[in-house]
């Protein structure tokens, strides 16, 4: 999308480069975050832009018989999804444990829950193993809020970047009007 001798900063999201992770949003896990129905409407949005904008994406679960399956609402959206016990996702994912694969997608969006434990250690793997991270912050939660926000502010503090689902959305869209924008915006705001 970017016109040729354009420069887009790094710190930018790009469709191109970009994948998307959406970690442990389970239906028995569900109840206990505050905010929720928020949090799965924010993933919802970010699975359905990601097809519309080609961005890969995988959902695990953490120990499914236990925790049950990915709520239906997202789950709907998209088959790939990996099975875990560890709560780093980043193993469960080949794209990530395969050395010397690069196709070039070095930018992964994270979502899910909790932000203190599957999503945080998701994001410090990832980063040592040479990703940019960036993590949505209304498409993560805990169960309480503080640990939410030191969660927050702990992946930041190690080189995380922390968005928000619009940002992730129009940051991969890159331009208006066009068809992608359109739709996104209806993403956006529910019209």
């Amino acid at each position: 999308m970017t016109e040729p001798g354009y420069h887009r900063s790094p710190e930018l999201l790009n469709a191109g480069t970009s994948r998307l992770v959406i970690v442990d949003v389970q239906e028995k896990l569900l109840p206990v975050i505050p905010e929720s129905e928020a949090v799965v409407a924010n993933c919802i949005k970010l699975v359905k832009g990601s097809a519309l904008l080609q961005v890969p994406c995988s959902i695990t679960e953490q120990y499914p018989r236990g925790l049950g399956p990915t709520t239906a609402a997202v789950a709907e959206l998209t088959t790939e999804r990996s099975e875990k016990l560890r709560f780093s996702a980043a193993e469960a994912m080949s794209w990530a444990r395969e050395a010397g694969t690069d196709d070039g997608r070095q930018q992964i969006v994270l979502a899910g829950i909790e932000t203190h434990v599957c999503v945080l250690q998701t994001a410090f793997d990832l980063l040592a193993a040479g990703f940019d991270v960036f993590v949505v912050a209304d498409a993560v939660h805990s169960r309480r809020p503080l640990d939410h926000e030191v969660a927050l502010k702990r992946m930041a503090d190690s080189g995380a970047r922390i968005i928000t689902t619009e940002m992730a959305l129009f940051e991969w869209c890159e331009v208006a009007g066009n068809d992608q924008f359109k739709q996104i915006s209806r993403l956006v705001t529910g019209r």
